[in-house]
């Protein structure tokens, strides 16, 4: 007999859902099964791009149940998708007095609302800065961040390092066809699976879960 796929409540999945943000609800379930599992371990798990914290809603969730933290790393000035005059730009998240993206006070209200705030730790700055001076193991890594190749590339080289044996890799906006998306997360991805150390898990439209199974990066 098979183990029921571990699902949010229907309070988180609507706090989810209610959340400004990009990821689809199934990609969503996907990365709430991931973070199920790798909390088992007993290590932090870390978002890379928090955004308006939309799927750290779903961490948060998994970390609270397994009694760990979530992690969250933004700069939030936003990507480079989302600055004005780009697809994504969202005008409402602009600071009037700066002039400037500031999606922070958005997601601490993210959190706020789903009660979920004690189980978060959020690290503001950029994420190979923040990288460069965290030193313990993580059960999961989540890179949803720039989707330039020098942003990708910084942040699995940044955090990858730290995904514990056993431990999960999930990649998001990983499109093998260009004329789905970008391409950079597509490269991390190939890249990470041409390592060694990582490990094909599942795959869900554009999320992909790998775990570790090997050392170096």
């Amino acid at each position: 007999m098979t183990a029921a796929t571990p699902s949010p409540s229907p309070e988180v999945l609507a706090a989810f859902e209610a959340a400004k943000g990009f990821m689809p609800v199934h990609e969503g379930l996907a990365l709430y099964t991931a973070a199920t599992e790798a909390g088992a371990l007993g290590l932090p798990l870390l978002e890379v791009g928090t955004y308006c914290g939309r799927s750290t809603i779903l961490l948060a969730d998994t970390a609270r149940t397994a009694g760990v933290s979530a992690l969250t790393v933004d700069h939030h000035r936003g990507s480079e998708e989302q600055q004005p005059g780009w697809e994504y730009h969202d005008p409402t998240v602009v600071d009037p007095e700066v002039g400037l993206m500031d999606t922070l006070p958005t997601f601490r209200r993210t959190l706020h609302r789903a009660g979920l705030e004690e189980h978060v730790v959020a690290l503001v700055g950029r994420s190979p800065q923040v990288a460069a001076v965290w030193a313990g193991p993580l059960g999961l890594v989540f890179i949803d961040g720039g989707h330039t190749d020098e942003h990708a590339n910084g942040d699995y080289e940044g955090w990858a390092p730290h995904v514990a044996e056993g431990g999960l890799l999930v990649i998001h906006d990983v499109f093998p066809d260009p004329a789905d998306g970008g391409q950079a997360p597509y490269r991390v991805y190939l890249r990470a699976l041409a390592s060694g150390a990582f490990t094909e898990v599942s795959v869900t439209d554009s999320l992909r879960v790998l775990r570790r199974t090997g050392s170096g990066v």
